[in-house]
């Protein structure tokens, strides 16, 4: 179950409705798990960091309170997850985008509740 939290492919949550997102960064959390929307850092908090709550199961894909968090498909079965994959990570590659530091990433997600 930590492979979850130190895999380095990119991942996605599927809700139980269907919907699903892609997950820029994830942190284990005292209630479940604590996960980061791509441009979190240009969004209001509060629409961009989520917990799902309840138990962590399996060893990939995993499942939490009905969500199933898997490693992104590349056969193109998520083709709007990869292109927002691909936009996400181009944006990271840019050198003075403002994004935050490891260590600012770290200290908001402690305060979100992250265990570490």
């Amino acid at each position: 179950m930590n492979t979850l939290f130190s895999i380095t492919a990119p991942l996605m949550i599927r809700f139980p409705q269907g919907k699903r997102r892609l997950i820029a960064r994830i942190f284990p959390h005292k209630e479940g798990v604590l996960y980061f929307d791509p441009f979190w850092n240009q969004r209001d908090i509060r629409d961009s960091v989520h917990l799902v709550k309840g138990e962590l199961s399996g060893s990939g894909p995993w499942k939490i309170a009905e969500h199933v968090i898997q490693v992104l498909p590349c056969q193109g079965s998520e083709p709007e997850l990869v292109r927002q994959f691909y936009e996400w990570r181009d944006y990271l590659g840019i050198a003075d985008n403002g994004y935050p530091s490891e260590d600012e990433i770290i200290y908001l997600a402690k305060k979100l509740g992250a265990l570490f």
